[in-house]
């Protein structure tokens, strides 16, 4: 299996994470491609699931990270969890 390099940009909100990602990937010499996260805090009205988060349960969640399915993974606040699945 061929493997790439993890980068991760981790910030405050609102400090330009998003601005910074987007300029990287407009720039094709790069071959950069987006890892989309996953998470256990509710949706957003106009989040899409798979585009903007993979939306899980806390229990599912749970049950991916004692499957070792997770790069990295975070619990932010109480049963809201971030991560950054391996497939």
């Amino acid at each position: 299996m061929s493997q790439g390099k993890l980068i991760i940009f981790s910030a405050p909100s609102g400090s330009g994470k998003t601005t910074l990602v987007h300029h990287l990937l407009s720039k094709p010499e790069l071959k950069l491609a987006f890892s989309v996260s996953a998470t256990s805090r509710e949706k957003r009205p106009n989040e899409i699931h798979g585009k903007d988060y993979y939306f899980l349960t806390p229990d599912e969640f749970r049950t991916r990270i004692d499957k070792n399915e997770f790069l990295e993974w975070e619990e932010v606040y109480e049963n809201q969890f971030y991560g950054t699945l391996r497939s």
